[in-house]
Formats: C-alpha cells, structure tokens, sequence
C-alpha cells in the first residue's frame, strides 16, 4: 500500500482565532516568535512536546508537510521546549537523531508506523510529554483514543480523490472510508491547525469538523527568497514539485506545448523529483519538446532561488494543496503565478493583483499567454506578488501553532485563555480575494 502524497503547504487568507478571543494582528511578523513561544510554554507547562508524523524530513519521499513541520519543530526547541519527532523508518537514516535541537525516532516501516506508534505511547515506552501533534497526512493516528492530554492535530488538506490517484481501487476505497467516515467523529472535539481557508472549509464540509475547531495558520517562507538578479531573456516558465500524480504535471506539459506555438522562444523548467520522472521525460519526447522543457530534478537552495529570480512566472496544475508554498516563495522573488483555481492555490494566489487562477486547461493557456505578453501586466503582478508574500515568516507561524496548543493545554488545567495571550490573527494584508 502506498501511502498518499503529502502536499507543500501554505497560507491563508484569513487565519482563525480562538472563539472568544480578540484578534491580534502582528505589525511585523517576523518580531513575532521565540520569545513569545518562551512565555506561552512557562505559562502553561508545555516544557515537553511530542510530534507523531508519518515521514521525516530527510526522507527521501519528505516534502512541504514534512518541512513545516520540521520548521515549527525547530522554532518550539529554539524557545526551550523539549520537541520530539517520531516518524517511519527510512533506509539509510539512523533510528534516532538530533536536528535543529530537537530529537528524532525512526521506527517501524511505512505503515507499522501507524500501530506501533500507539502502542508504544499507551505503554508508557516513548515516554511522558506536556502536550501533542499528531500530523495526519491520509492516515490518521488516531490520537483521540490514546492521548487525554493536550493536543492538537496538524491537517493540511482532505486527501480526497487524492487516494485515486495513487491506490489500487480497493485500497483507495479503504483510505477514503478511513478518512471521510471512520476517523472523523472521532476527531470531533479535537483542536485542527490547518492552512488556508479553502482547506478548512472542506474540513468543516467534507469530514464534519465543527468550524470552530478548525484555526487556520498560514506557513512561512524562508527569508532569502527576495527580489535580485536579472530576469531571462526569453519567456521562462517555472513550476516547482515533486513528480507525482496530484501534482498533474503531465496537464502542465500539455500547456506549455500549446503556449509555446504562441510564443517560439518559450522555455520551461520542472524543478522535483518523484517516480512519475519517467512517463513525464517520455511525454517531453514524444512532443519533442526536451529542447526548451527540462526536467531539473532536485536542487539546491541556490539554485531554486535563482530560477524564480529568472522566472517570467510560475505555474502549477496541482488538483489540490495544502497551500502551495513555492507559489509563496516565487512571489517573495517578485515573480506572479498561473495556476489552477483548487484548494490552497485560492489561497496562495490573488486573482488579478499577484497571478490568475485558471478554470481548466485552456484558461491556464490563455493566462500564462496573456502574462508573458505584456510587460506591464507581468510587472504589476510582480510588484503585488512581493507585497502579499512580505506576511509570511516561520517564526509566526510557529508561534501560532504553539499558541493553539497553548489554549488546549489552558483549558486542560482550568485556566482562562484570557490571561494568554490570543492567537494570532495570521490573514495576509491586501486586497479580498475573487
């Protein structure tokens, strides 16, 4: 059984807050952080902090769920909470280690991770903690039955037809059961952090998670990704993922075949790797398109960076996301996005002001034509772009997802939210979305 993919995650347009609570808006999110999370620890006694999640960031399948968590991770440990991670085994990588001051536990394969992980908490053996996370990523780990402390659950999105695309009929049948039928009423009464709007929506509609349970907080962008260098000299399309199903990355190549007849100089670059590579590099063939269209495989930072820097815009087919983050991370570059109107890209694109969001394939065509085309519309997205990206830093995002737990672990000790202080207000400051 494979399990489903998770997704880059994303911000929001407008974050929740605890019910009840007066918003608080940050002037300048970055100020918001480690000593926040400090106060908020002491005031309630989360020193320890246990995170079960199905991947490790260093696995080799890891991807944008595994990066927020590993940066929320590391944020809570450098304000003095005692964070641990536990995850599957993955080959090559040691069963326990240390990241970013926070302790990681590999055991178990892919899905006897699952079992073992609650067994192993029911028993006493992983220990004590003040609180939990559970990152339900498809599979859930059931927390509600096993833990009575505070806790809290990290949901990014619905998986939805998401099992479709990577099981076999039967499995997917029992993944959706699981995640629309079985796990929900158990989760109820459960805190869920998750990242967009859209997203929480569907939590709410689809899996019946009451509203007010469900806080959105957008993810951060890390803060080299800025405006520099020089842009290419012919059109260049960038779009950014691992080379799975759910990203749709063959509707991608379809696209760019077409536009390309509009535009002869075009090229374009798919930054990722993933076990799709194969069909997607036979696609590019049969187009005889590898001459303009590279399939770049994993890179660094730097290298990343400088292809959104050079990117006339980025693109993404992707049929749902949490948010979207390199949509986030492009536009901190100046660079505006064409994307499919899904979950999550509703959120990390502003329709008209930072990039457009496509209503099919011929929509997604006439949008990337329309930006390449002209000068002036090209830079007025860039410009919104880069303003709406300035909202986004990890260090708020970690303080509002310790806050949440923070609230839990009030309530658990029958102390008022009201003498901490309130979640923050995380929705990004611009103009209302279409």
């Amino acid at each position: 059984m494979t399990q489903v993919e998770s997704e880059q995650p994303g911000p929001s347009a407008r974050a929740g807050t605890i019910p009840g609570s007066p918003a608080w808006n940050p002037t300048g999110r970055g100020q918001t952080g480690i000593s926040d999370i400090a106060a908020l620890a002491e005031r309630t006694g989360l020193r320890r902090v246990h995170i079960v999640a199905w991947r490790d960031l260093d696995d080799p399948e890891a991807g944008g769920s595994e990066l927020h968590a590993h940066r929320v991770a590391e944020l809570w440990a450098a304000a003095g909470v005692d964070v641990s991670v536990r995850t599957s085994r993955a080959d090559g990588l040691p069963a326990q280690a240390t990241r970013s001051g926070y302790s990681v536990v590999r055991k178990s394969g892919r899905y006897l991770a699952f079992p073992r992980t609650i067994l192993s908490a029911k028993s006493g053996r992983s220990g004590s903690w003040d609180g939990l996370v559970e990152i339900w990523n498809g599979m859930p780990f059931l927390s509600p039955l096993w833990h009575r402390g505070p806790r809290v659950v990290f949901l990014h999105h619905v998986h939805g037809e998401m099992w479709d695309m990577v099981l076999p009929k039967p499995l997917a049948g029992v993944g959706k059961l699981m995640e629309r039928k079985l796990a929900p009423p158990l989760y109820r009464r459960t805190r869920v952090v998750t990242l967009s709007d859209s997203s929480r929506s569907e939590i709410v509609e689809m899996l019946g998670i009451p509203e007010q349970n469900v806080t959105v907080v957008p993810p951060g962008i890390e803060g080299a990704f800025s405006p520099g260098g020089h842009r290419s000299l012919h059109p260049l399309v960038v779009a950014v993922g691992r080379l799975v199903p759910v990203k749709r990355f063959e509707d991608l190549i379809e696209a760019l075949v077409v536009l390309r007849l509009r535009h002869p100089s075009l090229e374009a670059m798919i930054i990722g790797e993933g076990y799709l590579r194969r069909d997607l590099e036979t696609r590019i063939a049969r187009h005889g398109a590898g001459s303009w269209l590279r399939l770049a495989g994993r890179v660094d930072d730097a290298t990343l960076l400088a292809a959104y820097r050079r990117a006339w815009l980025v693109a993404s087919t992707s049929a749902r996301e949490g948010w979207g983050m390199t949509l986030t991370e492009a536009a901190a570059c100046g660079t505006p996005a064409v994307v499919t109107r899904t979950v999550g890209h509703r959120d990390a694109v502003v329709h008209g002001q930072t990039g457009f969001l496509a209503e099919d394939m011929d929509g997604l065509v006439d949008a990337m034509h329309a930006v390449v085309s002209d000068p002036k519309l090209r830079a007025r997205l860039g410009a919104g772009a880069l303003s709406f990206a300035q909202d986004f830093t990890w260090e708020a995002t970690a303080h509002a997802t310790f806050a949440v737990l923070a609230d839990e672990a009030a309530q658990k000790n029958g102390k008022s939210y009201g003498a901490l202080r309130p979640v923050p207000d995380l929705a990004p400051k611009g103009p209302p979305r279409s």
